[in-house]
C-alpha cells in the first residue's frame, strides 16, 4: 500500500490525506471471503425454501419432517454443481443448469460488489502504467473461491445421506469453475481493472470476442424459439401428461419448477438438434432432423417437444442451413460497431468468432446430458463430438461471410480517405 504514496503525491494529495484514505478502506479479506459466502448461501436458501415449499404442496406435510425438504433443496443446489444423487439406487448425473445460471448470475451480481469494494487497493492507474503488480484481482477471486467453495463442503457434509451419495470432488470442481469463470471476471469488471487490461487487448481480438458474445446469444435464442414452437404444436400431448401425473395443484407447480430448471438443458438440445448431430433420449434412441428413433419415454411433459418417431418430412433437412446464417447475421452485426475497411480483418473476425462460439456451445452441450433414470435412460445426452465438428464448421464459415459482406458494405459506405487507413486506426 505504501507504493501508492509517491504517485498519489504527485497528483497533488498529502501523505496525510493518503493514510486517511487507506484507513477508510474495506479489509480485501473479510470483504472477498463473505462475497464468496454471500453468493453461495443466496441461491442456497432459495433451493431450501423451495424444497420445503415442495414437501408441503406434495403430501401436505402428512410425510416425514420438514427437514426433508431443506435436505431435498440442499441436493438440488448441489445437482446445480453437478454433484448427482442417487434415487432408490439409481445414479442421477444430469445437472439442472437452470440452477447453475442461478448460481452464476448471483456469483457475477455479488462479485460486481466485491470488486467494487476492493478497488481501492493495491496500485493506482499510475502505478499500474509504471509497470508495478496488482494482485487485487487474483486475491480477491481466490479468497471468493475458498468462502464459495468452503460453503459447498459444508452443504454437502450436513445433506449427504448413504442413499444419495452427491460427489465431493465434483461439487468443489463445479464450484471452483463457476468462481473462476463467473466470479473472478466479474471482480474485474467491478474494480475497473477489467477496463484497463482489455485496452491493452489488440483490436481484432475485441472485435472478434464482440462476434462470439452475438454468435452465442443469437443462437441460444434460435434454439430457444424451436423448442418452444415444439412445444407449443404438441401442447395437448403435454397437457394429457400433466393430468396422468395426478397429485393436484401441488404436483403442476413442482412439475413446471422442475421444467425451469431444465430449460437451459432443453434449449442447448434443441441447438444440438438444428445443427444436424441430434441427441439420444435413451440408450439407441436417435433424434436428428433426418432421422428419429425412439421407445418408451418417462411421462414428462417436457419431451412432448420431440418429434415423431420415425422418417422426418422433407423439410426438416433444411434446418441445417440455421445456423451458418444465424453466424453470418450475428458476425456482420457484430461488425456495425467495430467497422473495418480490410477484407482479411473482418474475415479473421469473423471466422474466429464463429469458430470460438461453436466451440463455446460444444462446451454446453457436454455438461448438458447425463443419467435421468435407470436402464435406458442412462445414456440422454448431446453427440457432443459431433456438435462440435459441426458448430466449427456452421458458425465459422457462417462468420468467415459475415465478416466478409459486412467488410464489402463498409467499404462502400466509407470515405476514401477512411478505408486506406491501417486496420484498428
Amino acid at each position: 500500500m505504501t507504493s501508492l504514496l509517491p504517485s498519489e503525491t504527485r497528483r497533488g494529495r498529502t501523505a496525510e490525506q493518503v493514510r486517511d484514505d487507506l484507513a477508510t478502506r474495506r479489509p480485501l479479506a473479510l470483504v472477498a471471503t463473505a462475497g464468496g459466502l454471500a453468493a453461495a448461501t443466496s441461491t442456497l436458501l432459495v433451493c431450501l425454501a423451495m424444497g420445503v415449499a415442495g414437501w408441503f404442496l406434495t403430501d401436505g406435510g402428512s410425510h416425514g419432517a420438514p427437514r426433508d425438504g431443506l435436505r431435498t433443496g440442499a441436493l438440488a443446489w448441489l445437482m446445480g454443481h453437478g454433484s448427482g444423487v442417487r434415487i432408490e439406487g439409481t445414479p442421477v448425473t444430469a445437472v439442472p443448469l437452470g440452477l447453475t445460471l442461478l448460481c452464476a448470475w448471483a456469483l457475477w451480481r455479488i462479485g460486481q460488489r466485491v470488486g467494487a469494494s476492493v478497488s481501492g487497493h493495491g496500485p493506482d492507474a499510475d502505478g499500474v502504467l509504471d509497470g508495478r503488480r496488482d494482485l487485487v484481482v487474483p486475491a480477491a477471486g481466490l479468497l471468493l473461491t475458498v468462502g464459495y467453495v468452503a460453503t459447498a463442503v459444508v452443504t454437502l457434509t450436513l445433506a449427504s445421506t448413504p442413499a444419495t451419495a452427491p460427489s465431493l470432488p465434483r461439487v468443489v470442481l463445479w464450484a471452483v469453475l463457476l468462481c473462476l469463470l463467473v466470479g473472478v471476471p466479474a471482480i474485474a469488471v467491478g474494480s475497473g481493472r477489467a477496463a484497463i487490461w482489455a485496452g491493452y487487448l489488440p483490436t481484432t481480438v475485441r472485435a472478434s470476442a464482440h462476434v462470439v458474445r452475438r454468435v452465442v446469444v443469437a443462437w441460444t435464442l434460435v434454439s430457444l424459439l424451436a423448442f418452444v414452437v415444439a412445444l407449443v404444436v404438441d401442447l395437448s400431448t403435454a397437457a394429457n401428461v400433466m393430468g396422468q401425473l395426478g397429485g393436484g395443484g401441488g404436483a403442476v407447480v413442482l412439475v413446471v419448477a422442475l421444467g425451469l430448471a431444465l430449460l437451459p438443458n432443453a434449449v442447448i438440445f434443441s441447438g444440438s438438434y438444428l445443427l444436424g448431430p441430434g441427441f439420444s433420449v435413451g440408450t439407441g434412441t436417435l433424434v436428428t432432423p433426418g432421422l428419429v428413433v425412439l421407445g418408451p419415454l418417462p411421462a414428462f411433459p417436457v419431451l412432448a417437444a420431440l418429434p415423431d418417431d420415425g422418417p422426418t418430412p422433407g423439410w426438416t433437412g433444411w434446418l441445417m442451413l440455421l445456423p451458418p446464417l444465424v453466424a453470418c447475421a450475428a458476425a456482420a452485426w457484430s461488425q456495425r460497431a467495430w467497422p473495418t475497411a480490410y477484407y482479411v480483418e473482418g474475415a479473421v473476425r469473423g471466422v474466429a468468432g464463429g469458430v470460438v462460439a461453436g466451440v463455446l456451445f460444444a462446451l454446453a452441450a457436454s455438461v448438458a446430458g447425463g443419467a435421468v433414470g435407470p436402464g435406458r435412460m442412462a445414456d440422454v445426452a448431446p453427440f457432443t463430438f459431433d456438435v462440435l465438428l459441426h458448430a466449427l464448421t456452421s458458425f465459422g464459415l457462417g462468420g468467415l461471410v459475415g465478416g466478409a459482406a459486412m467488410t464489402w458494405w463498409q467499404r462502400r459506405s466509407m470515405p476514401v480517405e477512411v478505408s486506406l487507413e491501417e486496420p484498428g486506426q
